[in-house]
Protein backbone atom coordinates (compact mmCIF):
# COMPACT_ATOMS: atom_id res chain seq x y z
CA UNK A 1 0.00 0.00 0.00
CA UNK A 2 0.99 3.34 -1.04
CA UNK A 3 2.37 6.09 1.57
CA UNK A 4 -1.24 8.31 0.30
CA UNK A 5 -3.25 5.60 0.48
CA UNK A 6 -1.84 5.32 4.58
CA UNK A 7 -2.32 9.22 4.65
CA UNK A 8 -5.71 8.72 3.40
CA UNK A 9 -6.96 5.91 6.18
CA UNK A 10 -5.06 7.80 8.53
CA UNK A 11 -8.11 11.00 7.83
CA UNK A 12 -10.64 7.98 8.45
CA UNK A 13 -9.12 7.57 11.76
CA UNK A 14 -8.70 11.02 12.75
CA UNK A 15 -12.57 11.71 11.65
CA UNK A 16 -13.17 8.65 14.10
CA UNK A 17 -11.07 9.68 16.91
CA UNK A 18 -12.46 13.18 16.98
CA UNK A 19 -16.15 11.78 17.78
CA UNK A 20 -17.56 12.70 14.06
CA UNK A 21 -20.25 10.72 12.93
CA UNK A 22 -19.13 9.17 9.41
CA UNK A 23 -21.89 7.71 7.20
CA UNK A 24 -21.32 5.04 4.60
CA UNK A 25 -22.39 8.16 1.92
CA UNK A 26 -19.26 10.08 3.87
CA UNK A 27 -17.02 7.47 1.67
CA UNK A 28 -16.69 7.79 -1.78
CA UNK A 29 -15.91 4.38 -3.78
CA UNK A 30 -12.74 6.13 -5.22
CA UNK A 31 -10.26 3.93 -4.23
CA UNK A 32 -9.62 6.26 -0.95
CA UNK A 33 -10.32 3.23 0.93
CA UNK A 34 -8.46 -0.23 -0.54
CA UNK A 35 -9.78 -3.45 -0.04
CA UNK A 36 -8.60 -5.84 3.80
CA UNK A 37 -8.56 -4.93 7.52
CA UNK A 38 -7.82 -1.57 8.41
CA UNK A 39 -4.24 -0.92 9.87
CA UNK A 40 -2.77 2.05 11.11
CA UNK A 41 0.24 -0.33 12.19
CA UNK A 42 3.69 0.71 9.60
CA UNK A 43 4.54 -2.33 7.26
CA UNK A 44 8.08 -3.40 7.61
CA UNK A 45 10.63 -1.51 6.27
CA UNK A 46 8.14 1.38 5.08
CA UNK A 47 10.24 4.46 3.90
CA UNK A 48 8.88 6.79 6.99
CA UNK A 49 9.37 4.61 9.38
CA UNK A 50 12.46 5.78 10.11
CA UNK A 51 15.00 6.66 12.94
CA UNK A 52 15.60 9.87 14.45
CA UNK A 53 11.86 11.04 13.56
CA UNK A 54 10.35 14.09 14.79
CA UNK A 55 6.55 13.43 15.23
CA UNK A 56 4.31 16.18 16.14
CA UNK A 57 0.73 15.75 16.49
CA UNK A 58 -2.05 17.89 18.03
CA UNK A 59 -5.71 17.34 18.70
CA UNK A 60 -8.20 20.03 19.29
CA UNK A 61 -11.97 20.03 19.63
CA UNK A 62 -14.13 23.40 20.21
CA UNK A 63 -13.13 26.60 19.88
CA UNK A 64 -10.89 29.57 19.05
CA UNK A 65 -8.43 26.89 17.96
CA UNK A 66 -4.65 27.28 15.99
CA UNK A 67 -2.28 25.15 15.57
CA UNK A 68 1.50 25.32 14.66
CA UNK A 69 4.05 23.30 13.49
CA UNK A 70 7.35 23.68 12.21
CA UNK A 71 10.20 21.03 12.10
CA UNK A 72 13.23 20.97 10.52
CA UNK A 73 15.89 17.80 9.53
CA UNK A 74 15.29 13.89 8.73
CA UNK A 75 12.16 11.99 9.34
CA UNK A 76 8.92 14.28 10.25
CA UNK A 77 5.40 13.56 10.02
CA UNK A 78 3.10 15.93 11.82
CA UNK A 79 -1.13 15.77 12.08
CA UNK A 80 -3.16 18.00 13.25
CA UNK A 81 -6.54 17.17 13.95
CA UNK A 82 -9.28 20.53 15.10
CA UNK A 83 -12.80 19.81 15.11
CA UNK A 84 -14.69 23.04 15.71
CA UNK A 85 -14.91 26.44 15.43
CA UNK A 86 -12.48 29.47 14.26
CA UNK A 87 -9.65 26.77 13.28
CA UNK A 88 -6.11 27.37 11.32
CA UNK A 89 -3.24 25.20 11.29
CA UNK A 90 -0.22 25.21 9.54
CA UNK A 91 2.50 22.98 9.26
CA UNK A 92 5.99 23.66 7.61
CA UNK A 93 8.78 20.90 7.53
CA UNK A 94 11.98 20.88 5.96
CA UNK A 95 14.27 18.50 5.12
CA UNK A 96 14.02 14.77 4.47
CA UNK A 97 11.39 12.20 4.43
CA UNK A 98 8.29 14.13 5.95
CA UNK A 99 4.27 13.43 5.72
CA UNK A 100 1.85 16.25 6.91
CA UNK A 101 -1.86 16.18 7.27
CA UNK A 102 -4.54 18.73 8.44
CA UNK A 103 -8.09 18.09 9.03
CA UNK A 104 -10.28 20.80 10.88
CA UNK A 105 -13.98 19.59 10.47
CA UNK A 106 -16.18 23.05 10.74
CA UNK A 107 -16.45 26.32 11.15
CA UNK A 108 -13.50 29.54 10.14
CA UNK A 109 -10.98 26.70 8.50
CA UNK A 110 -7.34 27.92 6.80
CA UNK A 111 -4.85 25.21 6.76
CA UNK A 112 -1.42 25.82 5.33
CA UNK A 113 1.25 23.22 4.54
CA UNK A 114 4.60 24.16 3.34
CA UNK A 115 7.29 21.19 2.95
CA UNK A 116 10.71 22.08 1.26
CA UNK A 117 12.73 18.98 0.58
CA UNK A 118 12.61 15.38 -0.30
CA UNK A 119 10.45 12.37 0.08
CA UNK A 120 7.47 14.98 0.85
CA UNK A 121 3.83 14.54 0.88
CA UNK A 122 0.89 16.34 2.12
CA UNK A 123 -2.87 16.17 2.70
CA UNK A 124 -5.77 19.05 4.28
CA UNK A 125 -8.91 17.65 4.57
CA UNK A 126 -11.53 20.70 5.58
CA UNK A 127 -14.94 19.54 5.97
CA UNK A 128 -17.46 22.39 6.57
CA UNK A 129 -17.21 26.20 6.70
CA UNK A 130 -15.07 29.10 5.22
CA UNK A 131 -12.71 26.86 4.35
CA UNK A 132 -9.23 27.43 2.36
CA UNK A 133 -5.96 25.68 2.43
CA UNK A 134 -2.66 26.16 0.43
CA UNK A 135 -0.01 23.25 -0.09
CA UNK A 136 3.57 24.40 -1.48
CA UNK A 137 6.16 21.60 -1.74
CA UNK A 138 9.74 22.41 -3.34
CA UNK A 139 11.75 19.93 -4.34
CA UNK A 140 11.70 15.84 -4.41
CA UNK A 141 9.25 13.41 -3.84
CA UNK A 142 6.15 15.19 -3.88
CA UNK A 143 2.93 14.83 -3.88
CA UNK A 144 -0.84 16.66 -2.37
CA UNK A 145 -4.14 16.01 -1.53
CA UNK A 146 -6.69 18.59 -0.65
CA UNK A 147 -10.42 17.80 -0.24
CA UNK A 148 -13.04 20.31 1.05
CA UNK A 149 -16.44 19.60 1.57
CA UNK A 150 -18.70 22.55 2.11
CA UNK A 151 -18.89 26.50 2.25
CA UNK A 152 -16.77 29.40 1.16
CA UNK A 153 -13.82 27.22 -0.31
CA UNK A 154 -10.24 27.89 -2.03
CA UNK A 155 -7.34 26.20 -2.59
CA UNK A 156 -4.16 26.30 -3.94
CA UNK A 157 -0.87 24.15 -4.43
CA UNK A 158 1.80 24.59 -6.04
CA UNK A 159 4.70 22.45 -6.54
CA UNK A 160 8.34 22.89 -7.65
CA UNK A 161 10.74 20.55 -8.25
Amino acid sequence: MDRLALLRRGFLAALLLTGHAVHAADLMDNGDLADGSLSLASPAGAAWQLPDMQVARVLQTGSDNLADVSQTGTAQLANIVQQGSDQQAFILQQGENQIATILQIGEGNLADISQIGSDNQAAIAQIGSDNAASIEQFGSGLSSSVTQYGSGQSVQIVQHR
